[in-house]
């Protein structure tokens, strides 16, 4: 299954892989599956599946507030495994999870129902690499990828040992602070791609911040394998009367931005 994200970086036809984020049942189990449908019916290149957790640290204002209203709903982590596991037909997932789901149940029961649902990553926000080792061994034991995170803060020696054990991707944060829309790109974002690059051997996608195609183009352009786009389609879902169809058209520009013939602004233009 990390064979499926390798392939998703390397022949998408874009200058960076597209990854939208979905809250799993957010509004419902049934239209986060529908979102999730529509995202690769976009041109979507992998998707990143949230599990809706009752303080999640990373997340801004928008993907807490989707966190709380699937909780609300009904959503459990069994749920939104089932979500993954019809969107795995089309497109390589990674799941984002919380730490405390996964010490419930136990790492290795954990990445075992991540493997039979067809899942091919796992994004654990709140897991320090020192504490990972548990995490690790049971998603190398099911084919699962393990994938980091780091920050612009992230000193080069704890960097190069975060991207030595990285799979699938090294998940790139382009600011410090939660999730959430920004108006324009950390101006030292190829900086930080660079290192990122310089650490590792897998791809590096940037998430963080990024709202818009202009954006999107900016990540690509300044070296990104691949872009994450979460609380702008988020908030699209939330607002919209028809949520999957109203994401679709965001994630067709968004798709439209990263194609090799698209205009490529400058950082900040």
């Amino acid at each position: 299954m990390t064979d499926r994200i390798a392939a998703a970086f390397a022949a998408n036809g874009k200058r960076a892989a597209l990854m939208p984020y979905l809250m799993g049942g957010f509004p419902d189990l049934a239209t986060s599956r529908r979102i999730g449908e529509a995202y690769a019916e976009a041109g979507a290149d992998l998707v990143e599946l949230g599990v809706p957790f009752s303080d999640p640290l990373a997340d801004g204002p928008a993907i807490h507030a989707a966190a709380t209203a699937a909780l609300r709903a009904g959503a459990t982590v069994e749920g939104v495994l089932e979500v993954g596991r019809a969107l795995a037909e089309r497109l390589p997932v990674a799941v984002m999870c919380y730490a405390n789901p996964i010490v419930a149940r136990g790492a290795r029961p954990f990445a075992r129902a991540l493997a039979e649902a067809g899942i091919a990553g796992l994004i654990v926000p709140d897991l320090p690499a020192e504490e990972a080792a548990d995490v690790r061994a049971g998603c190398n034991e099911h084919g699962v990828a393990l994938i980091p995170l780091i920050a612009p803060t992230t000193p080069d020696d704890r960097l190069k040992a975060i991207g030595a054990s990285a799979r699938g991707f090294l998940y790139t944060v382009s600011l410090t602070g939660t999730t959430g829309e920004r108006t324009q790109l950390a101006e030292d974002l190829p900086q930080v791609i660079d290192r990122a690059k310089r650490a590792t051997t897998v791809p590096v996608a940037v998430g963080f911040g990024i709202a818009t195609p202009e954006q999107a183009s900016q990540a690509a352009s300044a070296g990104a394998d691949g872009v994450i786009v979460g609380s702008r389609l988020v908030r699209e879902a939330a607002e919209a009367k028809n949520p999957p169809e109203a994401v679709k058209r965001l994630v067709e520009d968004l798709a439209a931005g990263l194609m090799p013939n698209a205009q490529r602004p400058t950082p900040n233009a």
